[in-house]
């Protein structure tokens, strides 16, 4: 179903303008991020706690890399989804965090959640 939801680009080169097409435009710089295997599930993770800990993160999600899971990280917080916090400690603490926008976003997956969880049945 589709709907006229593109009034709101300003893209000047938008080729969707007008009619029942829905613009991508606003969407193509979060694909970038969030479409990256684990992204999703690590903002979801990381919402179903106020602070959490890497080692925590990686328990949650027992097939991630360390790697892949750093990077990822790392990559949420470049793009303001997550706060990473580090604590003067020995050993060294950090604990990451949702932002707005990474709450905002985590809103928004739950319908698609909800969806995915009806499809699995």
């Amino acid at each position: 179903m589709k709907r006229e939801n593109n009034a709101h680009c300003k893209n000047v080169n938008c080729t969707q303008k007008g009619g029942n097409e829905v613009c991508l435009c606003p969407v193509g710089n979060v694909i970038n991020v969030v479409s990256k295997k684990w992204a999703l599930l690590i903002i979801a993770t990381i919402g179903n706690n106020e602070k959490i800990r890497y080692t925590k993160i990686m328990k949650n999600l027992a097939d991630i890399s360390p790697k892949t899971l750093a990077d990822r990280l790392k990559e949420l917080e470049n793009f303001g989804l997550i706060e990473r916090e580090t604590f003067d400690e020995i050993p060294p603490r950090v604990e990451y965090s949702l932002t707005q926008d990474g709450i905002e976003l985590r809103d928004s997956m739950i319908p698609l959640m909800e969806w995915a969880s009806k499809k699995k049945k």
